[in-house]
């Protein structure tokens, strides 16, 4: 195999990786922040069973996760699922565990606000949910924006652990190729993948992170 058609098929994969990265990013973001309200709830239920759920996100590994989705609906429920599922339940799996990472930024940046400021929100008038979403929630992501950037950067990283489902990532492409051709080649090329990945990543971040640095 010619090191063109190597690339050719791992390009292919980095459109698989690249596909679980920004369906990851547009469910777990919001589904954090949600995570997050629960977490801070009054309501001694919900809080302890979100506490619960982000307890056994972040204290089991995210390869045992994958397995559970994809899995669980047959040794649970008797449902049979299709070779379709794997790319959907890596889908499932990615989210619901990076929404629990996402959820602790939310709160720690949430919990950072001087009260004083919901004070003077409410005095000039601004309701609840007024006072959040346009006074807190852009101060809180400026805030928590360097941690965002870490877990969206292991988030490239952790792509590669869909081979877990047999789904055709990079990763899972590079290792048929390498056991193929019985040479390292596709791995150093795959690695130069994910490097060049996680650089435009990186760039965009910390772009982003000027652009909010409107005070300097």
């Amino acid at each position: 195999m010619s090191i063109q058609q190597m690339v050719m098929q791992l390009a292919g994969g980095m459109g698989i990786s690249i596909q679980i990265f920004v369906v990851t990013l547009i469910v777990s973001l919001p589904l954090g922040l949600v995570v997050a309200f629960g977490r801070m709830s009054r309501n001694k239920v919900l809080q302890t069973i979100v506490k619960v759920y982000i307890s056994v996100m972040r204290g089991t590994p995210l390869m045992l996760q994958l397995m559970v989705v994809y899995f669980g609906p047959y040794y649970l429920f008797g449902i049979r699922v299709g070779t379709s599922y794997r790319l959907w339940a890596t889908f499932i799996g990615f989210s619901i565990n990076y929404a629990a990472y996402f959820a602790e930024i939310y709160r720690s940046g949430i919990q950072s606000m001087p009260a004083g400021q919901y004070e003077a929100a409410y005095i000039l008038g601004y309701s609840r949910i007024q006072t959040f979403f346009k006074i807190i929630l852009p101060q809180v992501i400026k805030r928590i924006l360097p941690s965002v950037t870490n877990e969206v950067i292991t988030l490239v990283k952790d792509t590669s652990l869909a081979f877990t489902l047999s789904v055709a990532e990079m990763f899972s492409i590079a290792k048929a190729l390498a056991a193929s051709q019985t040479n390292m080649i596709p791995f150093v090329a795959a690695g130069l993948f994910y490097y060049i990945f996680n650089l435009v990543v990186a760039v965009v971040m910390e772009w982003i992170e000027k652009k909010l640095d409107y005070y300097r």
